[in-house]
């Protein structure tokens, strides 16, 4: 017969420890209770525990001393904080201290038995160690404390902003997180918000009812729906609009939606992960970003670094990009040489592992005899110094002429990188894909 689990109760008042013991005695746990810090840690190093749930004010302390006190001497065990209702900053502050998640005041029951699951199946999930390694490669320092980090942040549910270049790999980790995690068997839902009309945001993110607009023929639900359990991947998060940013807010803090034409909030239980390449803090200072949003998705920054801090991971990426194409191609792998691999170690990566991929995938389809030399790899040639000091008055004969030539070899450039896939080139210019649909219009690119 299997043992078991166990979970320590931590709240001064005795009707909340009455009510969690009889919630958690009918999920078939077993419980332990303390009513101070004291308490709890004398029960913690006599017995082992699958999960902590803790009030933050407690008569000896306070629920962030027994969180920090968990960190250090019982990593293995998840610790949820409960919280008076409407205490953001509290519940923010114990996820930073390592907190799995919190709850609020009143105790909502359906809320805790979710938490309690989602906490007990951390030590269920199998460790997958490997398909990290396999995938996100590379052994450089950067990399190796990247994969660290995502181990730790994977037995969190607290929000986690990506930051990082375009093309350096940050769906990959939140996938990858989202893997790790508890949550593995549940949806992973990506979304690029930089894609999505305005017009149609609000539907896309929480669903719509039949006739509630015009083409509105059958109810549809929306993308936090779909994550319902899982993990909603918000990628160019910074490209929202200020009016969707305040919904936006409102969905993560309340944990509910209404559909576009629905009177009933629905509840949904979504770890949100989101990402941008642009520099978030720089958009709240301009006013282009809510303060109040970035510092809910902002509970823990990871950093995804770009190729050209990791120049000793070209190798290795390289030669495993030209195995998958030779397997897609059912041909004998290409062979870069050492002029080639050279080039590829001098060159600065605007692009990252994108632009390596798509570098190498054009190479390998022109080289010859098997062999990738540092030509086929067309590596942009260095500006001279004539071209650093720009154009003269004397080579322009009209502006607007002038600009829309740079603008459209600028674009076309970008869009040959990412294989005219116009999402992917709109984030390597750093425009908003509504921007970059009416430049190439303008161009006549379309």
């Amino acid at each position: 017969m299997s043992q078991r689990q166990k979970i320590l109760i931590v709240d001064d008042e005795p009707d909340i420890r009455e009510l969690l013991e009889i919630t958690l005695g009918r999920m078939k746990l077993d419980t332990r209770s303390a009513r101070n810090v004291k308490e709890a840690q004398d029960w913690l190093a006599r017995e082992p525990f699958d999960l902590c749930l803790t009030d933050m004010r407690l008569p000896d302390g306070n629920g962030l001393e027994l969180v920090q006190h968990i960190q250090k001497r019982h990593t293995q065990v998840p610790v949820a904080m409960i919280t008076a209702h409407g205490s953001v900053d509290t519940a923010i502050h114990a996820l930073k201290a390592g907190a799995f998640d919190f709850l609020t005041k009143p105790v909502d029951l359906g809320r805790l038995r979710e938490l309690v699951g989602s906490a007990l199946r951390l030590h269920a999930s199998p460790s997958n160690e490997n398909s990290i390694d396999n995938r996100l490669l590379g052994n450089s320092p950067p990399m190796q404390a990247l994969r660290k980090q995502i181990g730790k942040l994977a037995r969190s549910q607290a929000p986690i902003y990506i930051s990082g270049e375009s093309g350096s790999g940050k769906e990959l980790v939140a996938r990858l997180i989202h893997e790790q995690g508890p949550r593995i068997d549940k949806p992973f839902v990506p979304v690029n918000c930089g894609a999505i009309p305005t017009e149609l945001m609000e539907s896309e993110f929480f669903g719509h009812r039949k006739g509630s607009f015009t083409g509105a023929h059958e109810d549809k639900p929306g993308l936090f729906q779909a994550a319902h359990g899982g993990t909603l991947f918000l990628d160019e998060v910074a490209d929202l609009p200020l009016a969707m940013q305040v919904k936006l807010l409102r969905a993560i803090q309340e944990k509910s939606v209404r559909a576009v034409g629905g009177q009933q909030e629905q509840v949904v239980d979504v770890r949100v992960l989101c990402a941008t390449h642009k520099d978030l803090g720089v958009e709240v200072a301009a006013q282009r970003f809510r303060q109040d949003l970035y510092y809910r998705l902002n509970v823990i920054e990871l950093r995804v670094p770009p190729l050209r801090e990791r120049r000793e991971d070209i190798e290795e990426i390289a030669n495993n990009v030209l195995q998958r194409l030779a397997e897609g191609a059912d041909q004998p792998p290409a062979r870069l040489t050492s002029q080639a691999l050279t080039a590829l170690k001098g060159y600065r990566f605007p692009g990252n592992v994108r632009e390596l991929e798509n570098m190498l995938e054009r190479a390998y389809t022109l080289c010859e005899n098997d062999q990738i030399n540092a030509d086929d790899l067309r590596l942009a040639e260095p500006v001279s110094a004539s071209e650093q000091d720009g154009p003269s008055l004397a080579d322009i004969d009209n502006l607007e002429d002038y600009l829309e030539s740079i603008e459209r070899k600028l674009i076309l450039q970008a869009l040959e990188e990412t294989r005219w896939n116009r999402t992917a080139a709109a984030q390597r210019l750093n425009l908003t894909f509504r921007s970059m649909r009416y430049r190439l219009k303008k161009l006549g690119l379309e």
